[in-house]
């Protein structure tokens, strides 16, 4: 059965994080200033690639921003596709 991947924030690694069960299969390096987060770098475990999990990874940290009412500096190019992709979520 497969484990619905989840996305955590781990503020002391400055970075969001994907899970597969125990497994951390990706995640987005960030630097924050107040009320601004720089998304910096995305990276998916090449084990898991092809599977959309970058794009679940951008998702999730987009909604924590956004829930959190954090201006985003996308400086990674994975992200500024995603949101190329998914005007919406700018």
């Amino acid at each position: 059965m497969a484990t619905e991947p989840r996305v955590t924030d781990n503020p002391r690694a400055s970075r969001y994080e994907l899970w597969l069960g125990t497994t951390r299969a990706g995640l987005i390096e960030y630097r924050s200033e107040p009320g601004v987060v720089f998304l910096i770098h995305t990276e998916v475990d090449p084990a898991f690639a092809g599977q959309g999990l970058g794009e679940r990874l951008v998702a999730g940290a987009l909604e924590d921003l956004r829930a959190r009412g954090l201006k985003l500096v996308p400086l990674c190019p994975f992200v500024r596709a995603y949101l190329r992709r998914h005007p919406d979520q700018a």
